[in-house]
C-alpha cells in the first residue's frame, strides 16, 4: 500500500513489528490480536480496525470475543469509541448488511 510512497515505515512494520514483535512467544497471537484491537478502539483508530479485526479472526479470536471485547470496552474508553469499532467489526464481518 505505501511500498513505493514510504518504503521504510513498510520495512519497519514487516519485519519488526510483524516479523519480530508478532511473533514473540510470550504472547499467542489470539492474544497480541485482542490486545491491538483494544488499543485500536480506545485510541479511535478505526482505519487500522479493518485490517485487525480481520486478522484477530484469522488468529483464533470469534466474532462473538471480539464484539464482546469491544462492548466491554465502552465502559473504560467511551461510548463513542466503542461504537465507531462496533460498527467497523459490523462492516468486517458482515459487510453492508443492515
Amino acid at each position: 500500500m505505501f511500498g513505493g510512497f514510504a518504503p521504510a515505515i513498510v520495512r519497519f512494520t514487516d519485519d519488526v513489528l510483524f516479523g519480530q514483535v508478532w511473533k514473540r512467544p510470550e504472547l499467542p497471537p489470539k492474544e497480541r490480536s485482542l490486545v491491538t484491537v483494544a488499543s485500536l478502539t480506545t485510541s479511535g483508530n478505526t482505519e487500522q480496525l479493518v485490517y485487525h479485526l480481520a486478522l484477530a479472526k484469522r488468529n483464533g479470536a470469534t466474532e462473538e470475543e471480539l464484539i464482546e471485547a469491544i462492548t466491554h470496552l465502552a465502559f473504560y474508553a467511551g461510548w463513542p469509541k466503542a461504537m465507531s469499532a462496533l460498527a467497523v467489526a459490523k462492516q468486517v464481518f458482515h459487510g453492508n448488511q443492515d
